[in-house]
């Protein structure tokens, strides 16, 4: 899979009716082939961020850019050969199977209403192989279990071949079985990718980089093991957070517990 430098300076966002801003400025950079994750409480302005990241909205103020260029600056389809999202949301099959759905990811790729050819199938079984889907390529897509229809959702966004991956809250709603399941599909991907997160310890275990919104303002951006310090995770979450090592693993862990 391709990877790209994603650059983001200054971005902004307010609602247009009532000009309060949910996201305010706020700068980062990840190196391709890096997973930065994005965490903070809810109203935080995480799936607000990822909007302007994969072109649903436009920023009221800054760039976003992916290998050097402003996403504004191409059209949509060529903004979509750059960058995929897998969103919450997961709209209905309509009784696709899933290899039907994955081959929808190629629509970039197309000219108008022209069919698939040798090399999108080409793409569709790469990614339907890497992903371990090729048992379930026959199925509808309504008859799986959750964290099958993630891999499938993901394995769409693949199809397209971004050099971007967007992925928001992909653990949400997911048994602890398809959550690592998800979280080991992350790391292997090779790719550029931003994931927001609700679980700081999957965000320790998962990502190279982190980003912490509080109520639309950044509070900070770095590695997870320098910048999730106990007094930001505290303050940021308005909780008494604990950061210890885990006995077998050596791997940080937070605790949490309310303050007093």
């Amino acid at each position: 899979m391709n990877a790209a430098d994603l650059e983001v300076n200054g971005v902004s966002w307010a609602p247009t009716n009532s000009g309060q801003p949910v996201l305010h400025p706020t700068t980062f950079s990840v190196a391709a082939g890096r997973v930065l994750g994005v965490v903070g409480p809810n109203g935080a302005g995480k799936s607000t961020l990822l909007r302007l990241l994969y072109r649903f909205q436009h920023p009221k103020t800054g760039q976003v850019r992916v290998g050097g260029q402003d996403i504004w600056s191409m059209s949509a389809r060529n903004a979509a050969r750059r960058i995929a999202a897998v969103l919450q949301e997961q709209a209905s099959a309509f009784g696709l199977t899933v290899q039907e759905i994955v081959q929808l990811g190629r629509t970039p790729h197309r000219s108008g209403f022209a069919a698939s050819g040798a090399g999108d199938e080409k793409v569709v079984d790469y990614v339907l192989d890497t992903l371990g889907l090729h048992p379930l390529a026959h199925r509808d897509f309504g008859t799986l279990s959750g964290g099958e229809r993630q891999r499938v959702m993901v394995a769409r966004a693949l199809a397209q071949e971004p050099q971007v991956l967007i992925l928001d809250e992909p653990t949400n709603h997911l048994d602890v079985r398809h959550q690592l399941e998800v979280v080991s599909l992350i790391r292997s991907l090779g790719m550029t990718i931003v994931v927001s997160l609700h679980d700081l310890n999957m965000a320790v275990s998962v990502c190279d980089d982190v980003l912490v919104l509080k109520d639309g303002h950044p509070q900070g951006f770095g590695t997870p093991q320098t910048l999730l310090t106990d007094t930001l995770v505290s303050n940021t979450f308005r909780v008494d957070a604990r950061r210890e090592t885990l006995a077998l693993s050596g791997a940080p862990h937070f605790t949490f517990n309310l303050p007093d």
